[in-house]
């Protein structure tokens, strides 16, 4: 594959170490990195952003071969790893650097996520809470954050588990209660 054939998609997803995990491995992904987008102060670092007072989400930068994986086959996997309803921010994470949101880096992209979101809106039959930005700049979160699942799964797991992520998901897409 040339490089020029990469493409670049942005995802809040609430925590970036579960929305990092959604993406890695799959067909298609050649990297996810977690890191911050929408705020204005240069290089945030975490300790700022889980403030919640700079205006940054965590997110996933996601680098992707589109002739292997769609951007759309990508919100798919986005979508069903959220709960596009919840204003709030996500499962145990509350507040602004855990709120969802698409972040498009083209028109292409722009028109495929609204027409997704609309989708899922219909889906669901609710109003959707995640919204659609103008990427901005992305910035890598610290080194620690990066693939942070398999660097320490074993916290990884009792986070995840502890924030209900995994019931609401199943009762929201696949109707398990």
């Amino acid at each position: 594959m040339s490089e020029n054939k990469e493409k670049k998609a942005i995802f809040a997803g609430g925590c970036f170490w579960c929305t990092e995990t959604v993406f890695t491995g799959n067909v298609g992904v050649n990297k996810v990195t977690s890191g911050y987008i929408g705020g204005d102060t240069p290089n945030p670092t975490y300790k700022e952003v889980s403030t919640g007072t700079t205006g940054y989400y965590e997110a996933v930068e996601v680098i992707y071969n589109p002739d292997e994986i769609t951007y759309n086959e990508l919100l798919n996997l986005y979508w069903e790893s959220i709960d596009p309803t919840d204003a709030g921010g996500q499962f145990a994470d509350r507040g602004t650097p855990y709120f969802t949101a698409i972040f498009y880096t083209d028109e292409d992209q722009l028109k495929v996520a609204t027409e997704s979101r609309e989708n899922v809106a219909q889906k669901l039959n609710t109003k959707i809470a995640t919204r659609i930005i103008p990427a901005g700049t992305f910035y890598p979160a610290e080194e620690y954050h990066q693939q942070y699942s398999k660097k320490n799964p074993v916290h990884y797991n009792l986070y995840k588990n502890a924030s209900g992520r995994e019931k609401l998901l199943n009762s929201l897409w696949h109707n398990e209660k």
